[in-house]
């Protein structure tokens, strides 16, 4: 009798442990399918994930404390010009500048130009704004203004590099690269003295400084200098060029002042100088390729030319000479919102702005620029909502327009609704006077620090290295790693 009772413990208690493995079974099958299908799905915009990654981190910043005549006293002195900019017909900041209208002297924060040419860099005016707000409003800001060297992850250099250059080349005097006579040269000298002569950048060879560079020809003087820095910078384009002092005159070999890398620069958007389209307002295309801009560009622009004679008599193709100024503004909204798609093609530089106005204008970017590289890449999928074309193909005839024509009613919708949810990722205007006020979490200033962050492990690494290096070592300021 208790052998059978034995027996029937053992097998109730067999029962129970297989009951238990096999719901134990089925929860880990769950749980892996579960996080499979989340790490294999990639969305459209991944910002409200990267937004919650990051809530639980910032990064510190120490802004260094340069002169306010290298940035807001700058401003004040680009509006207090009675100078129209000389490369425009119609400098809209000059009436301003010239009328009763003029910003007080005790204007602490003045506006930002409006002059299209300037004012799609205006990077530099935003991340400052979001830096000089009280901490108590930057309650959704990633980077934490921090007031000792010591304590920051990187140290911000606020000098208005674009603004700088601009002023000197709208002034219409033929200086710029020059140092006589060359305002912008003075500054970007001053900054320099500055910066070299602080603890802070002796003790990292300037490797945690950061200097937004938009404008391609921003510390044109001094890039050798700065090299080793964070560059925030719209492109590479105008950075690579052949050494033309190397021994075996390789197009490998890159002088020492264009040292920019994926692993330590980070790219930034432009500023869009159309206004947004929301996804509900948008309205029938009829339209089917869209393009305003200069005809003749130069280097890797050529493709434009030859794209413009390929494409500007084809039907459904709309090629327009122009910037988006004055007039070309209000042509430049209609063409964009009435067409399907936007073309952007390398000019001077691999990008522009015209890209970004046409994702504020939902017109899907046609890119044909194979050295372009693009803002917050890994946090922001491209391929979903534009259509990259290899310039080989883009040059063939008939080519292009018959690609285009293939996609379907339901494909460029889906591609229009992707970039509805990015477009807040490129803005990075405030609203507030000055830009001193709250930013948008999901904004353009936000990504940018993001994206340094992503750096230290790098920035720390080159530091130590550095350091452990024998003094009168010689290692040129070169780098191929993109």
């Amino acid at each position: 009798m208790a052998i059978k009772s034995s027996t029937i413990t053992t097998t109730s208690t067999t029962k129970s442990l297989f009951l238990s493995f096999t719901l134990l079974s089925l929860f880990s099958v769950s749980l892996f399918i579960f996080y499979f299908s989340s790490s294999t799905t990639q969305p459209t915009n991944s910002v409200s994930r990267n937004t919650l990654l990051s809530s639980q981190n910032s990064i510190k910043v120490y802004v260094a404390n340069l002169p306010r005549s290298l940035n807001y006293g700058l401003l004040q002195q680009y509006w207090d010009s009675d100078h129209p900019d000389s490369r425009i017909p119609t400098d809209p900041d000059h009436p301003i500048s010239t009328t009763t209208t003029h910003f007080s002297k005790a204007t602490k924060y003045p506006p930002y130009p409006e002059n299209p040419l300037i004012k799609q860099y205006s990077a530099e005016y935003w991340i400052m704004g979001d830096l000089e707000t009280p901490q108590e409003m930057r309650t959704g800001s990633f980077a934490k203004r921090v007031f000792d060297p010591n304590e920051a992850d990187v140290v911000f250099v606020p000098f208005f590099a674009t603004l700088s250059a601009e002023m000197e080349l709208g002034s219409g005097s033929g200086a710029f690269k020059k140092k006589a006579g060359n305002g912008d040269y003075s500054r970007q000298k001053e900054v320099l003295d500055f910066v070299r002569n602080t603890n802070a950048w002796k003790r990292s060879g300037g490797r945690d400084h950061v200097f937004v560079l938009t404008d391609p020809v921003a510390m044109w003087h001094f890039r050798e200098e700065i090299a080793p820095a964070v560059l925030l910078v719209v492109d590479f384009g105008g950075w690579y060029r052949p050494d033309s002092k190397s021994s075996n005159g390789s197009p490998s070999d890159m002088i020492h002042h264009t040292q920019v890398s994926l692993l330590k620069d980070v790219i930034v958007p432009y500023t869009h100088l159309l206004p947004r389209l929301l996804l509900s307002e948008n309205q029938k295309r009829h339209t089917l390729l869209y393009f305003k801009g200069a005809k003749h560009r130069h280097r890797g622009g050529l493709v434009r030319e030859k794209l413009w004679d390929l494409l500007v008599n084809d039907p459904g193709v709309v090629m327009e000479e122009g910037f988006p100024n004055a007039t070309g503004r209000e042509q430049s909204i209609k063409g964009m919102r009435s067409s399907e798609f936007c073309l952007h093609p390398a000019g001077d530089t691999p990008t522009s702005c015209r890209l970004f106005d046409a994702i504020q204008s939902l017109c899907i970017p046609v890119i044909v620029s194979d050295n372009i590289e693009l803002p917050f890449e890994g946090m922001v999928d491209y391929s979903t909502f534009s259509v990259f074309v290899a310039v080989s193909d883009a040059l063939r005839p008939n080519w292009l327009v018959s690609h285009l024509r293939s996609f379907s009613e339901k494909h460029s919708n889906e591609f229009r609704k992707n970039m509805a949810k990015v477009q807040s990722v490129f803005v990075y205007d405030n609203g507030h006077p000055g830009g001193i006020g709250p930013i948008p979490v999901d904004g353009a200033v936000n990504h940018i620090w993001r994206k340094v962050h992503q750096k230290l492990p790098v920035i720390k690494e080159a530091i130590v290295r550095e350091r452990r290096k024998p003094a009168n070592t010689s290692i040129p300021l070169r780098c191929h790693c993109t």
